[in-house]
């Protein structure tokens, strides 16, 4: 169901504890750690793979405390994002989850599709703590849905 979006919630585990207990792979064509500024900065056809996601991208940075890497204060994705799980396909220009308040961001031209429909909207923000996932769009345009009937 579209607002129980599992590509956020399997995002999540992008940033969280859960993260460093399963394998990763993520691969570019630079990576460069910035530890003064405490950045993981990924350039060049990103994919990160996760058990249950899949995020490519062109640009990504992770952001991390005083913990290192395993302290994520904020996850980005620019560029041509696509996010992908078993059950669906999330696009876009620009995906950020910050932990500190379990959102996600995602915005510019979003397109979600799953067996249940397609969504577009200019933004969709979705809070991990509430489950609650709201679409919208700027600019004078608006949020459309084609949705499959069973």
């Amino acid at each position: 169901m579209m607002p129980r979006l599992l590509l956020a919630m399997s995002l999540l585990l992008l940033a969280s504890p859960a993260w460093a207990q399963q394998k990763v792979e993520i691969t570019a064509d630079k990576f460069t750690i910035e530890e003064t500024k405490r950045e993981a900065v990924f350039d060049g056809n990103v994919v990160v793979k996760h058990p249950t996601v899949t995020v490519w991208a062109p640009h990504v940075v992770a952001i991390y405390g005083e913990g290192g890497t395993n302290d994520i204060k904020s996850f980005e994705a620019t560029g041509d994002v696509k996010l992908e799980t078993k059950d669906q396909t999330a696009t876009g220009q620009r995906a950020v989850f910050t932990p500190s308040d379990q959102l996600l961001r995602l915005t510019g031209n979003v397109v979600v599709i799953n067996s249940g429909g397609t969504v577009n909207s200019s933004e969709l923000v979705v809070n991990l703590e509430t489950n609650v996932s709201t679409f919208s769009s700027t600019g004078g345009g608006r949020v459309t849905g084609v949705f499959n009937s069973q």
